[in-house]
């Protein structure tokens, strides 16, 4: 797979490691987003990939949110166009069929964390700080903040957050659940990629419906949300996979997976 100008893509092991590569803060253009839905569009055909580890170059910025200069041309019409291209971006993430991790290794604001937001599992590096300025610009998050910060934290820290427009460390963000692991620098892909290979080894049909139980149950009542389960556990009773678990587990072995 190419790698574009500003987003680079790796891929080994059944692992796809995408790098915002924007110097000197990685900001959120225009550019970085079309060429990061490129990505996201490619890698999701493939039938080769199992994880999917999204992070910024250098050590200084993970993101640090979007191109402020954009926004003072931007009028009523203008405004939804361009939060509406970055919802999709950020939507078509969070849909991946394979679960994706972000390593935040610096700065995470705006856009930044609203990235990280979109994804499935956060683990930061010591020296990352998060937050949602946007207030302070006379804005509001407009990639899914407001939503998905919400869900995550809770209704009352996630006003807390947005309407300060505080920065938070790294342990701050685990303590509250926005990261569910803080790490020293140099060790967060390493962090990353180990649990990407705990994911890997599990069935990778069963990882796919634990994620849309997850997503999409959190959306309806419980009562929903259970029927989905049901339903999805029925469909995984259906799979090879589900038999190789089984008969593994009782031979005292490795299983096997081959994802039908």
């Amino acid at each position: 797979m190419q790698t574009t100008s500003f987003v680079k893509i790796e891929i080994a092991e059944q692992i796809a490691v995408i790098t915002i590569n924007n110097p000197p803060v990685n900001a959120l253009s225009a550019e970085v987003f079309e060429e990061l839905e490129l990505i996201i569009n490619e890698i999701e055909k493939s039938q080769d990939i199992r994880v999917a580890i999204v992070t910024g170059a250098g050590e200084k910025a993970f993101v640090a949110g979007a191109d402020i200069k954009q926004f003072l041309d931007l009028d009523y019409t203008s405004g939804i166009v361009l939060v509406k291209s970055g919802q999709e971006v950020f939507r078509k993430i969070s849909k991946m069929k394979f679960p994706v991790i972000c390593a935040v290794n610096g700065y995470a604001f705006g856009g930044g964390c609203e990235l990280a937001l979109a994804c499935d599992i956060r683990i930061a590096s010591e020296n990352a700080q998060f937050g949602l300025p946007e207030t302070g610009l006379g804005i509001i998050p407009g990639y899914g903040g407001t939503q998905r910060l919400a869900r995550l934290v809770g209704i009352g820290k996630a006003k807390e957050l947005i309407l300060t427009g505080r920065t938070i460390t790294a342990r701050e963000a685990e303590k509250i659940g926005l990261v569910q692991k803080t790490v020293q620098r140099e060790q967060i892909m390493h962090e990353a990629k180990d649990m990407a290979n705990l994911i890997i080894k599990k069935g990778p049909i069963a990882t796919e419906k634990a994620k849309t139980a997850i997503d999409s149950g959190i959306q309806v009542s419980l009562a929903e949300g259970l029927e989905l389960e049901v339903e999805l556990f029925g469909q995984l009773c259906e799979t090879e996979d589900k038999n190789e678990g089984a008969r593994s587990f009782l031979d005292k072995r490795k299983p096997v997976f081959t994802g039908k």
